[in-house]
């Protein structure tokens, strides 16, 4: 881990003391640098769970990753800037439906207490939110709060009045990197993944998001959504490298 080129392709010029404040500026900054993306899969590349490989694309090739790839490259620079973290399973929610263990990684950092962390997950909380749900995070239109679902925790988002719903559920359970290596490979070869059936590019942005789906290209800046399909392969080739 190289942190000083690590946090050039970040955009990170802050101070890198292991404090709440380092934390939140990092995570921010990752997430408006680091797509969250899937674009390896859909060429036939194989994503490995190594560092070096990781380090490698996202930084060295300045490409994004998806929630495996961008949880360990932000998990080895907080180890290297010396925050005590660790790697959860979390199991994605859509509807009533509840994916398996390992099906997402999340971080666990201690410090004063312990915070949950995610930069690898499209559309979702950009702060670290406290595992006793005593703060809440607002972005996109949407605030963030961790709280109880049945035996586990839940990242719950809430959108205007409409119902809390849980995005994700997750143990405090420390976890070894290679645990996750079952659903890596799923999520890369499985016609039931996500992310076999789409390709998809996101980013955050200080106004709100840009996001590529297939041949879909949407563009909201505050609150404000607009749309257009890309006409050629050259122009989502120019499109997603912007």
């Amino acid at each position: 881990m190289d942190i000083d080129r690590c946090l050039e392709r970040i955009g990170y010029r802050g101070s890198t003391e292991p404090t709440l404040y380092t934390l939140r500026s990092l995570q921010m900054a990752f997430l408006r640098k680091v797509p969250f993306e899937n674009l390896d899969i859909h060429l036939g590349r194989k994503i490995e769970l190594s560092s070096e490989s990781i380090y490698e694309k996202i930084v060295s090739r300045r490409k994004g990753g998806f929630c495996y790839e961008c949880n360990i490259l932000f998990f080895d620079l907080l180890k290297a800037l010396g925050f005590q973290v660790e790697y959860l399973s979390a199991r994605m929610v859509k509807g009533t439906a509840v994916g398996p263990k390992y099906d997402h990684m999340v971080l666990l950092v201690t410090l004063e207490q312990n915070y949950l962390v995610d930069v690898g997950n499209g559309q979702s909380c950009r702060e670290p939110l406290r595992i006793d749900g005593t703060n809440n995070a607002t972005s996109e239109g949407y605030t963030y709060t961790v709280g109880t679902h049945d035996k586990d925790y839940a990242l719950h988002y809430q959108q205007s009045n409409a119902e809390r719903m849980p995005r994700f559920l997750f143990t405090l359970k420390p976890r070894k990197r290679a645990e996750f290596s079952g659903m890596c490979h799923y999520h890369q070869t499985s016609p039931d993944s996500i992310f076999t059936q789409h390709r998809l590019v996101t980013i955050a942005t200080a106004e709100g998001r840009v996001t590529l789906t297939d041949m879909l290209l949407s563009i909201t800046k505050e609150g404000e959504l607009q749309e257009r399909v890309l006409r050629s392969e050259t122009e989502y080739s120019e499109t997603h490298k912007q």
